[in-house]
């Protein structure tokens, strides 16, 4: 079976591999490189990812912090996650965009 689009969620521990925290270089590689082969064969892929490899906000604010605040920096460390991704992807020949709501120059 074939599908024309899919859209692939990532976890952002799928991208930290073995280690216990961020992310594994060789990880990111493996997962554009398959990523590479599912849009060479004509799918379109939207990928979302999450940041817990780097920061939850739940657990910062468990800590002390303000609410917003943790949740705000989960919000970056997935953008930090997705442009790792976009780095990989972009080296292994597959056109990205990263989008979030939060304001980025």
């Amino acid at each position: 079976m074939t599908y024309s689009r899919v859209l692939l969620k990532l976890s952002g521990e799928a991208l930290m591999g073995t280690q216990g925290y961020g992310i594994d270089p060789a990880i990111v590689n493996s997962i554009a490189s398959d990523v590479a082969k599912v849009v060479a064969d004509g799918t379109q892929l939207a990928i979302v990812v999450g940041g817990g490899n780097i920061f939850r906000g739940l657990k910062g604010s468990a800590a002390g912090m303000e609410r917003a605040t943790a949740d705000y920096v989960g919000m970056l460390a997935t953008v930090m996650n997705a442009i790792t991704l976009q780095d990989g992807l972009e080296r292994a020949g597959v056109p990205t965009r990263v989008q979030t709501a939060i304001a980025m120059q």
